[in-house]
């Protein structure tokens, strides 16, 4: 078990993550920066209301809050249930509907990690010629659309989506500093990924959104993606789903999206 660390190092911690000086966050916590200084060495302790608004003003994600509070000697605020919890019936109803409802369109929910939770039905023709180990559970998102025997060989413009999943990654890590995010991107990075030349970067570039082209036996298809998170969630697990949709980003892949849906 890892020892609990002292609290002021997580504060200090979470507001050198967000590149803030004492005296900048200290002015926008609407305390003196001595006082800052002071709960951040240790020689004071907040209460759990000042901790609370410091990382709300930290944007701390809530699994890491509860680890502030349990640092300082307060119980966690924010549960943390699974998602087939009878409590949080209502948002996998809310969840399976944006799934569905997105059909024929293909539709995903991920975890923190990128762990597949659930997909509509238009996500499994895209993956013919998946290696079958790739596609047991748990099933990471990411490490099926970078991996050599994954969707990879299919994507044409490989190089760039590669990069913009890896954008992604970084800004998540920054965020919340996961160590299993960490060892995920480290482990993407070692995939080959050769550079791609002519039409598909051309592509890539000029749109105004990086796009998935994804090369299937009628043809090419092309997408674009939106992410869907739960507003003000007050519950762990929904505050790290997110909701990953696909649209159509021309007729013909429209078109053949409808044509595919079972």
């Amino acid at each position: 078990m890892n020892a609990i660390r002292p609290v002021g190092d997580l504060l200090r911690e979470w507001r050198q993550r967000r590149r803030l000086s004492q005296l900048d966050f200290a002015v926008e916590a609407e305390i003196s920066s001595k006082h800052l200084s002071f709960l951040e060495t240790g020689r004071s302790r907040p209460s759990r209301d000042m901790l609370l608004k410091l990382t709300e003003l930290l944007d701390v994600p809530l699994r890491e809050r509860n680890t502030l509070l349990v640092a300082a000697g307060f119980a966690p605020m924010f549960t943390e249930r699974r998602l087939d919890d009878p409590a949080l019936q209502s948002a996998r109803d809310a969840m399976e509907m944006v799934l569905k409802g997105h059909e024929p369109y293909p539709a995903l929910a991920v975890d923190r990690h990128w762990t597949l939770l659930a997909a509509n039905r238009a996500v499994a023709p895209l993956l013919a010629g998946v290696a079958p180990e790739l596609l047991q559970p748990p099933l990471n998102v990411l490490r099926l659309s970078l991996h050599p025997d994954g969707v990879a060989p299919r994507i044409i413009n490989l190089s760039q989506w590669r990069e913009h999943l890896f954008a992604r990654l970084r800004r998540q890590i920054e965020v919340s500093a996961d160590a299993v995010l960490i060892a995920l991107l480290e482990e993407l990075s070692s995939y080959p990924a050769p550079a791609i030349k002519g039409r598909a970067d051309t592509d890539a570039a000029n749109a105004f959104v990086v796009p998935l082209r994804l090369a299937m036996p009628t043809g090419v298809l092309s997408f674009i993606g939106a992410t869907t998170v739960f507003g003000t969630p007050i519950d762990v697990t929904l505050s790290e789903l997110a909701l990953e949709s696909f649209f159509p980003a021309d007729a013909a892949t429209a078109t053949a999206l409808r044509q595919l849906s079972p």
